[in-house]
Protein backbone atom coordinates (compact mmCIF):
# COMPACT_ATOMS: atom_id res chain seq x y z
CA UNK A 1 0.00 0.00 0.00
CA UNK A 2 1.02 3.49 -0.82
CA UNK A 3 2.04 5.84 2.01
CA UNK A 4 -0.64 6.80 4.11
CA UNK A 5 -3.12 5.64 2.20
CA UNK A 6 -4.59 3.79 4.71
CA UNK A 7 -4.92 7.52 6.11
CA UNK A 8 -6.30 8.66 3.37
CA UNK A 9 -9.26 5.61 3.48
CA UNK A 10 -10.11 6.70 7.51
CA UNK A 11 -10.67 10.20 6.04
CA UNK A 12 -13.17 8.88 4.02
CA UNK A 13 -15.37 8.68 6.79
CA UNK A 14 -15.37 12.01 7.54
CA UNK A 15 -17.63 12.59 4.47
CA UNK A 16 -16.42 16.29 3.39
CA UNK A 17 -12.50 15.96 4.19
CA UNK A 18 -10.84 16.07 0.69
CA UNK A 19 -10.11 19.08 -2.18
CA UNK A 20 -11.76 18.54 -5.03
CA UNK A 21 -11.52 19.38 -8.54
CA UNK A 22 -12.79 23.08 -9.07
CA UNK A 23 -16.53 24.85 -8.95
CA UNK A 24 -17.51 25.16 -12.14
CA UNK A 25 -21.36 24.39 -11.92
CA UNK A 26 -22.95 21.92 -14.95
CA UNK A 27 -26.22 22.02 -16.22
CA UNK A 28 -26.57 18.61 -14.00
CA UNK A 29 -24.87 20.52 -10.99
CA UNK A 30 -26.38 23.63 -9.72
CA UNK A 31 -25.55 26.15 -6.39
CA UNK A 32 -27.81 25.82 -4.13
CA UNK A 33 -29.95 28.99 -4.24
CA UNK A 34 -29.76 28.89 -0.38
CA UNK A 35 -26.79 27.25 0.85
CA UNK A 36 -25.92 26.43 4.41
CA UNK A 37 -24.58 29.09 6.69
CA UNK A 38 -21.17 27.91 7.33
CA UNK A 39 -20.65 30.53 10.10
CA UNK A 40 -23.61 28.73 12.51
CA UNK A 41 -26.04 26.05 11.78
CA UNK A 42 -28.31 24.91 14.99
CA UNK A 43 -27.23 21.10 16.41
CA UNK A 44 -30.58 18.63 16.14
CA UNK A 45 -28.42 15.67 14.70
CA UNK A 46 -25.98 14.40 17.44
CA UNK A 47 -25.46 14.59 21.23
CA UNK A 48 -23.27 14.27 24.31
CA UNK A 49 -22.66 10.13 24.19
CA UNK A 50 -23.03 8.63 20.33
CA UNK A 51 -20.67 6.67 19.59
CA UNK A 52 -20.38 5.29 16.26
CA UNK A 53 -18.02 2.44 14.67
CA UNK A 54 -17.10 1.75 11.01
CA UNK A 55 -15.15 -1.22 9.18
CA UNK A 56 -12.87 0.20 6.72
CA UNK A 57 -12.21 -2.34 4.09
CA UNK A 58 -9.70 -2.04 1.20
CA UNK A 59 -9.62 -3.88 -2.24
CA UNK A 60 -6.47 -5.00 -3.68
CA UNK A 61 -5.70 -6.95 -6.32
CA UNK A 62 -9.11 -7.77 -6.64
CA UNK A 63 -9.39 -9.08 -2.65
CA UNK A 64 -10.98 -7.59 -0.22
CA UNK A 65 -9.44 -7.29 2.90
CA UNK A 66 -10.94 -6.14 6.29
CA UNK A 67 -8.06 -3.62 7.19
CA UNK A 68 -9.42 -2.06 10.57
CA UNK A 69 -12.05 0.09 12.25
CA UNK A 70 -12.64 3.76 12.76
CA UNK A 71 -14.29 4.77 15.99
CA UNK A 72 -16.22 8.21 16.90
CA UNK A 73 -17.39 9.58 20.12
CA UNK A 74 -19.11 12.83 21.21
CA UNK A 75 -17.93 13.70 24.84
CA UNK A 76 -19.18 17.19 27.08
CA UNK A 77 -16.72 19.99 27.24
CA UNK A 78 -18.43 22.39 28.77
CA UNK A 79 -19.82 25.02 25.75
CA UNK A 80 -18.14 22.75 23.35
CA UNK A 81 -18.09 19.47 22.29
CA UNK A 82 -14.92 17.29 22.17
CA UNK A 83 -15.45 15.16 19.09
CA UNK A 84 -13.09 12.10 18.66
CA UNK A 85 -11.75 9.58 15.89
CA UNK A 86 -9.99 6.62 16.57
CA UNK A 87 -8.57 4.35 13.28
CA UNK A 88 -7.03 0.92 14.30
CA UNK A 89 -5.82 -1.48 11.71
CA UNK A 90 -6.65 -4.95 12.90
CA UNK A 91 -4.03 -7.51 14.02
CA UNK A 92 -4.91 -9.87 11.14
CA UNK A 93 -3.87 -6.91 8.64
CA UNK A 94 -0.94 -5.18 10.47
CA UNK A 95 1.46 -7.55 8.61
CA UNK A 96 0.47 -5.94 5.69
CA UNK A 97 0.11 -2.08 7.26
CA UNK A 98 -0.17 -1.24 11.13
CA UNK A 99 -2.62 1.84 12.20
CA UNK A 100 -2.91 3.93 15.06
CA UNK A 101 -4.84 7.18 14.45
CA UNK A 102 -6.22 9.72 16.54
CA UNK A 103 -8.62 12.93 16.07
CA UNK A 104 -9.64 15.42 18.31
CA UNK A 105 -11.48 18.40 17.34
CA UNK A 106 -13.51 20.86 20.35
CA UNK A 107 -16.25 22.88 18.56
CA UNK A 108 -18.66 25.40 19.45
CA UNK A 109 -22.23 24.25 21.04
CA UNK A 110 -23.58 27.44 19.19
CA UNK A 111 -21.86 27.17 16.54
CA UNK A 112 -20.77 23.75 15.65
CA UNK A 113 -17.35 25.90 14.53
CA UNK A 114 -13.71 24.50 15.72
CA UNK A 115 -11.60 25.79 18.22
CA UNK A 116 -9.20 23.17 18.38
CA UNK A 117 -8.37 20.47 15.82
CA UNK A 118 -5.70 17.98 16.30
CA UNK A 119 -4.77 14.11 14.72
CA UNK A 120 -2.00 11.80 16.35
CA UNK A 121 -1.18 9.59 13.26
CA UNK A 122 0.82 6.15 13.38
CA UNK A 123 0.70 4.43 9.70
CA UNK A 124 3.63 2.24 8.74
CA UNK A 125 7.05 3.84 10.03
CA UNK A 126 4.82 7.31 8.90
CA UNK A 127 4.42 9.48 12.48
CA UNK A 128 3.04 12.49 12.14
CA UNK A 129 2.01 15.12 15.33
CA UNK A 130 -0.38 18.00 14.38
CA UNK A 131 -2.50 20.41 16.30
CA UNK A 132 -4.38 23.80 15.52
CA UNK A 133 -5.74 26.45 17.46
CA UNK A 134 -8.19 28.26 15.28
CA UNK A 135 -9.02 31.42 16.30
CA UNK A 136 -12.84 32.07 14.64
CA UNK A 137 -12.93 36.15 15.78
CA UNK A 138 -9.61 36.85 14.55
CA UNK A 139 -9.44 34.53 11.33
CA UNK A 140 -5.88 32.78 12.35
CA UNK A 141 -4.51 29.60 12.79
CA UNK A 142 -1.51 28.46 15.22
CA UNK A 143 -0.27 25.03 14.29
CA UNK A 144 2.13 22.87 15.77
CA UNK A 145 3.55 20.08 13.23
CA UNK A 146 6.22 17.40 13.57
CA UNK A 147 6.79 13.78 13.56
CA UNK A 148 6.04 13.42 17.22
CA UNK A 149 4.75 16.85 20.04
CA UNK A 150 8.43 16.96 21.27
CA UNK A 151 10.17 18.45 18.17
CA UNK A 152 6.97 19.97 16.44
CA UNK A 153 7.61 23.19 14.74
CA UNK A 154 5.02 26.23 15.31
CA UNK A 155 3.31 27.55 12.38
CA UNK A 156 1.06 31.33 12.49
CA UNK A 157 -1.89 30.71 9.23
CA UNK A 158 -4.38 33.31 8.23
CA UNK A 159 -7.83 32.13 7.70
CA UNK A 160 -10.76 33.21 6.27
CA UNK A 161 -14.05 33.82 8.79
CA UNK A 162 -15.97 30.36 9.60
CA UNK A 163 -13.08 27.65 8.86
CA UNK A 164 -14.19 24.40 9.88
CA UNK A 165 -11.99 20.75 10.50
CA UNK A 166 -12.64 17.62 8.12
CA UNK A 167 -14.57 16.20 12.04
CA UNK A 168 -15.93 19.37 12.71
CA UNK A 169 -17.53 19.30 9.16
CA UNK A 170 -18.65 15.98 9.55
CA UNK A 171 -20.59 16.84 12.30
CA UNK A 172 -21.92 20.42 10.68
CA UNK A 173 -22.97 18.28 7.67
CA UNK A 174 -24.83 16.73 9.53
CA UNK A 175 -27.51 19.23 10.52
CA UNK A 176 -27.66 20.42 7.08
CA UNK A 177 -31.48 20.10 6.25
CA UNK A 178 -31.80 19.12 2.58
CA UNK A 179 -35.68 18.33 2.51
CA UNK A 180 -36.19 21.44 0.13
CA UNK A 181 -32.74 20.52 -2.21
CA UNK A 182 -33.30 19.53 -5.67
CA UNK A 183 -30.88 16.20 -6.48
CA UNK A 184 -28.19 17.63 -8.59
CA UNK A 185 -27.48 20.59 -6.43
CA UNK A 186 -23.93 21.30 -4.48
CA UNK A 187 -23.38 23.28 -1.49
CA UNK A 188 -19.87 25.03 -0.77
CA UNK A 189 -17.67 24.49 2.50
CA UNK A 190 -14.40 24.90 3.48
CA UNK A 191 -11.22 23.45 5.96
CA UNK A 192 -8.51 23.40 6.88
CA UNK A 193 -6.11 20.93 7.23
CA UNK A 194 -2.19 20.46 6.86
CA UNK A 195 -1.52 23.61 6.55
CA UNK A 196 -3.94 24.50 3.70
CA UNK A 197 -7.22 26.01 3.49
CA UNK A 198 -9.41 23.82 0.86
CA UNK A 199 -12.79 25.07 -0.61
CA UNK A 200 -15.20 22.51 -1.82
CA UNK A 201 -18.33 21.74 -3.24
CA UNK A 202 -20.05 18.59 -2.48
CA UNK A 203 -22.88 17.39 -4.91
CA UNK A 204 -26.40 16.39 -3.42
CA UNK A 205 -28.30 12.92 -5.44
CA UNK A 206 -31.12 13.27 -3.60
CA UNK A 207 -32.69 10.67 -1.42
CA UNK A 208 -32.17 6.37 -2.30
CA UNK A 209 -32.70 2.80 -1.00
CA UNK A 210 -29.41 1.47 -0.13
CA UNK A 211 -29.62 -2.34 0.86
CA UNK A 212 -25.79 -2.99 2.34
CA UNK A 213 -24.74 -6.65 2.38
CA UNK A 214 -24.64 -7.74 6.07
CA UNK A 215 -26.46 -4.93 7.10
CA UNK A 216 -29.99 -4.42 5.73
CA UNK A 217 -31.48 -1.90 3.65
CA UNK A 218 -31.89 1.91 4.06
CA UNK A 219 -33.27 5.02 3.48
CA UNK A 220 -30.18 7.09 2.62
CA UNK A 221 -29.20 10.51 1.11
CA UNK A 222 -26.49 10.20 -1.05
CA UNK A 223 -23.63 12.99 -1.58
CA UNK A 224 -20.64 12.77 -3.59
CA UNK A 225 -17.65 15.08 -2.91
CA UNK A 226 -15.58 15.36 -6.13
CA UNK A 227 -11.57 14.44 -5.41
CA UNK A 228 -8.18 15.23 -7.09
CA UNK A 229 -6.89 13.39 -8.99
CA UNK A 230 -3.23 12.85 -7.30
CA UNK A 231 -1.34 10.26 -5.31
CA UNK A 232 -4.77 9.25 -3.95
CA UNK A 233 -7.33 9.21 -6.47
CA UNK A 234 -7.06 8.59 -10.28
CA UNK A 235 -9.04 10.94 -12.57
CA UNK A 236 -12.45 10.43 -12.80
CA UNK A 237 -12.47 8.73 -9.46
CA UNK A 238 -16.14 9.11 -8.02
CA UNK A 239 -16.74 9.01 -3.90
CA UNK A 240 -19.68 8.15 -2.80
CA UNK A 241 -21.71 9.00 0.73
CA UNK A 242 -24.74 7.25 1.78
CA UNK A 243 -26.27 9.16 4.76
CA UNK A 244 -29.02 7.88 7.04
CA UNK A 245 -32.62 9.70 6.13
CA UNK A 246 -33.36 10.09 9.40
CA UNK A 247 -33.01 13.05 11.82
CA UNK A 248 -29.46 11.34 12.63
CA UNK A 249 -27.93 11.51 9.50
CA UNK A 250 -25.26 9.28 9.98
CA UNK A 251 -22.85 7.46 7.31
CA UNK A 252 -24.31 3.90 6.74
CA UNK A 253 -21.33 3.47 3.66
CA UNK A 254 -18.81 5.06 1.94
CA UNK A 255 -17.30 3.98 -1.46
CA UNK A 256 -14.60 5.24 -3.44
CA UNK A 257 -11.63 3.93 -6.13
CA UNK A 258 -8.08 5.02 -5.02
CA UNK A 259 -4.98 5.04 -7.16
CA UNK A 260 -3.90 1.78 -5.55
CA UNK A 261 -7.59 -0.46 -5.39
CA UNK A 262 -10.70 0.94 -3.46
CA UNK A 263 -12.22 1.73 0.12
CA UNK A 264 -15.26 0.59 1.29
CA UNK A 265 -16.08 1.84 5.10
CA UNK A 266 -19.41 0.33 6.85
CA UNK A 267 -21.32 1.19 9.71
CA UNK A 268 -20.94 -1.68 12.06
CA UNK A 269 -22.68 -0.26 15.52
CA UNK A 270 -23.88 2.55 17.36
CA UNK A 271 -25.03 3.89 20.34
CA UNK A 272 -26.51 6.81 21.93
CA UNK A 273 -28.16 8.31 19.10
CA UNK A 274 -30.10 11.42 19.61
CA UNK A 275 -33.49 9.85 18.01
CA UNK A 276 -34.50 6.25 17.10
CA UNK A 277 -32.34 4.56 13.70
CA UNK A 278 -35.51 5.08 11.58
CA UNK A 279 -34.12 4.89 8.43
CA UNK A 280 -33.40 0.95 8.67
CA UNK A 281 -36.18 -0.87 6.32
CA UNK A 282 -37.28 -3.68 8.44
Amino acid sequence: MEKRSFYSIIALLLFLNLPISGRNATEEQKALSNPPDACFIENTAFQVGEELVYKVYYNWNFVWLTAGEVRFRVEDAGKEYHLIAIGRSYKSYEWFYRVRDRYDTYVNKETLLPSVSAKTLEEGSYRLYDKNILDQSAHKATTWRGKTKENATQFEFDLGECMHDMISMMYYSRNVDFQDYAAGSSFPVKIFMDKTVYPLDVKYFGKKEKKIKGLGKFNTILFSPEVVEGTVFKEGNQMKVWVSNDKNKIPVLIESPLSVGAAKIVLSEYKGLKYDFEAEIR
